[in-house]
């Protein structure tokens, strides 16, 4: 699993709008602002929707500042096997300050 910041993941997403780009926070959360182009399935709920992850590409995981992302990849990796996993260091917290697209 590897790291990377808000600002790399803006420019990854620009490049491929189509990439999985996670954002792990409960509902509610989520839907006071977001960055741009997430899918939200929360932390609560990734077990039951392991079927909606492609394990097999590259996985962009988001939270509020980098915890849960974490928590998510490392359960990913050691449960399906995931290995193409990316943490989004900061998380939406961070994209938020660097004033990147959010959708609310």
């Amino acid at each position: 699993m590897k790291n990377i910041t808000v600002t790399e993941m803006a420019e990854i997403h620009k490049q491929n709008p189509d990439v999985q780009f996670i954002d792990v926070r409960e509902t509610d959360e989520y839907a006071e602002v977001h960055a741009a182009g997430t899918v939200n399935i929360p932390m609560s709920e990734i077990i039951g929707r392991l079927h909606e992850i492609d394990t097999n590409e590259e996985v962009y995981v988001i939270c509020r500042s980098g915890g849960r992302s974490l928590q998510v990849c490392e359960y990913l990796q050691s449960t399906a096997g995931a290995e193409h996993l990316v943490n989004v260091e900061g998380g939406t917290l961070a994209w938020v300050a660097s004033e990147l697209p959010t959708e609310k």
